[in-house]
């Protein structure tokens, strides 16, 4: 197994810290800050495994199957939790699974036909805006419950909730949006496959 796809292997595995720690991070500062740099570990590898692959020119049906499902998996996972803590609106999960669900639909029926599809421009950008979207509400819950208890005021801490909520709300609804507009995409670019099926 080559260097990249040990990478994409590694983020697979940092997904259950990731799970274990998110789950409880409300209210945790600690938590969701191991939560957060277990997920920012796994972002960053997610950054390398394809750079390498494609400088060394080692690119593998393997990395290109796996690479993707490894980001939904760490997306999906992180969204649950921070749906089961109350900080992300489940509407914004379903999405995200409607959406992996159609591609990965595609995915089996190109790969009926003997082809692997890699991701494409629109899913990268959504992958990016996903992940960067949990980077901040795991910084923002980290903030908050940091200071918690440690600021001047009870207002300045309810303060800080309130417009970090906010921030993390506006962020879950880009996600979302972006995640529709990546799906849609995806199914035009490979509406091909879809011709054979009755």
């Amino acid at each position: 197994m080559n260097l990249p796809n040990k990478l994409t292997l590694l983020r697979i595995l940092l997904i259950v810290p990731v799970a274990f720690f998110t789950l409880r991070c409300y209210g945790e500062w600690l938590f969701a800050l191991i939560g957060g740099l277990c997920f920012g570990a796994a972002a960053i590898t997610d950054t390398f495994d394809g750079a390498i692959a494609r400088k060394r020119g080692i690119v593998t049906d393997f990395g290109k199957l796996m690479d993707p499902v490894a980001d939904k998996l760490l997306v999906t996972t992180a969204l649950v939790c921070f749906v089961a803590n109350e900080i992300c609106p489940p509407w914004v999960l379903i999405v995200v699974l409607a959406r992996e669900f159609l591609v990965t639909s595609i995915r089996m029926l190109a790969s009926a036909k003997g082809t692997v599809i890699a991701a494409n421009a629109w899913g990268k950008v959504k992958t990016i805006v996903q992940m960067a979207a949990l980077g901040v509400a795991y910084a923002v819950e980290f903030a908050v419950w940091f200071l918690d208890k440690r600021v001047a005021s009870n207002d300045a801490w309810l303060m800080l909730h309130e417009y970090g909520s906010l921030v993390e709300q506006v962020l879950f609804w880009l996600t979302a949006a972006v995640t529709i507009i990546s799906g849609i995409a995806y199914a035009v670019q490979n509406k091909q496959f879809f011709k054979d099926v009755k």
